[in-house]
């Protein structure tokens, strides 16, 4: 870990996209940007973006299950190295509503089908953040034989994996990767919650934001004893557990319906089997470790991702999982259900790796990325750790471009592996 400079306390500030970009001067060279149609293995519509200079014979790969990398601030970088930068789209673009991860992995192939078309030779992918733990499963999907492939999804969907081409690929870097969605997530509910119905239900000695459990308002750190932290987290598991019940009965509800319905169709199972619930889930911002530095510590300042009011990311319209089907909360949002998780996923890492781990990250943390190396085979992996925030932003005014210098170790990489 890098030595944090001792100065004023300051806050996270709310990151969202910001900073996610590339800098505009930073692509002067020219280069061509060509779109791409294609028509996935359960006939939906992808959209891939080609970024080259020419003449490229590899490519890297990036994709984020629900957000668009088409600026994304690495693709400067990803040039400079000589490789082509092919940024693939999401089927629904800013809204995981309906995101199940493994339907996902036909989006991720679709685009690693068409850059082998394209004559591409190596194909690297580049997961940051939540598309760390897509394109890991990806690869962990793609070096199964077909018939041991996930068949159904967690809310029981077919997944036509086992039916799919899923080309493998040459290697995989991941920038600030989180541990998977529905981990990220368990670690963030607030499990003082007592009634899902009721967003400000709470019970007080679960409440991580009371003073008498140990918290301080920001820029001060909370300190949380190990009592607290141990019920706390335990207290985390069961309302997983209670979300995930809940969206089964959900499921099963529905599909009861259209068992009857084949029996002796009537009005009230064909609303029933019609119907796609859909359901909130308020205070999902409440990992203890954003709070009380002193856990797994790292550069991070105090705070969140979304910033340093709980009340507003806690309880704003703005959050993880705010609002979900049962099949996206169990694929996705549940540390206890989805498939996507990088404990499961990365022992399938036997290719080169590359993992840059940002020391001020307050949504990955220190644990998280050694966890992580520890469970890839792989013994061509290379961790490097870079001063900045979640989006390598600087942590201080006149600190360097966190964004740049994990820029140039990828470049370095991309020279000396392939």
């Amino acid at each position: 870990m890098t030595d944090t400079p001792t100065k004023t306390p300051r806050v996270a500030v709310t990151a969202g996209l910001r900073g996610a970009s590339w800098n505009a001067a930073r692509m002067q060279t020219p280069f061509s940007t060509t779109p791409f149609s294609m028509t996935t293995e359960d006939g939906q519509r992808a959209l891939g973006f080609l970024f080259a200079r020419g003449g490229e014979k590899k490519a890297v790969l990036a994709m984020h299950p629900r957000e668009m990398v088409l600026t994304h601030y690495l693709v400067p970088d990803v040039l400079h190295a000589g490789w082509a930068f092919w940024a693939q789209a999401p089927r629904s673009i800013g809204n995981d509503l309906r995101l199940e991860h493994e339907i996902a992995l036909l989006d991720v192939a679709a685009g690693v089908r068409q850059l082998r078309a394209l004559g591409f030779e190596q194909i690297v992918l580049l997961g940051n953040s939540g598309g760390a733990g897509l394109l890991s499963f990806y690869n962990q999907q793609s070096q199964l034989p077909p018939g041991q492939r996930i068949a159904r999804t967690p809310g029981g969907r077919p997944t036509k994996l086992a039916e799919a081409e899923l080309p493998p690929v040459d290697g995989l870097i991941f920038v600030s990767p989180h541990p998977g969605q529905g981990v990220l997530l368990l670690n963030a509910l607030d499990p003082s919650v007592t009634d899902e119905n009721d967003a400000f239900s709470c019970d007080p000695a679960l409440d991580p934001f009371s003073p008498a459990n140990g918290f301080h308002r920001p820029p001060a750190s909370a300190r949380y004893t190990p009592e607290f932290i141990a019920r706390y987290r335990a207290a985390q598991v069961a309302r997983c557990e209670r979300l995930d019940a809940k969206a089964r009965a959900m499921i099963q509800r529905k599909r009861e319906a259209l068992g009857r319905l084949k029996e002796a169709p009537n009005r009230a199972d064909k609303l029933l089997a019609s119907h796609s619930p859909i359901f909130q889930v308020w205070r999902t911002d409440a990992d203890l470790r954003c709070w009380d530095t002193s856990l797994d510590p790292s550069d991070r300042l105090v705070g969140t991702l979304w910033g340093a009011d709980p009340a507003v990311s806690n309880l704003g319209s703005v959050g993880f999982a705010r609002v979900v089907t049962p099949e996206s909360w169990l694929s996705t949002w549940s540390g206890l259900s989805s498939n996507a998780a990088m404990a499961k996923t990365v022992p399938s890492v036997r290719q080169p790796a590359l993992v840059i781990e940002y020391t001020g990250d307050n949504c990955v943390f220190p644990a998280d990325v050694q966890a992580m190396l520890a469970a890839m085979p792989t013994q061509d992996k290379t961790h490097l750790q870079v001063r900045g925030n979640h989006h390598g932003l600087a942590l201080e005014p006149g600190e360097p471009n966190g964004q740049e210098i994990a820029g140039q170790h990828i470049q370095d990489w991309l020279d000396t592996r392939f």
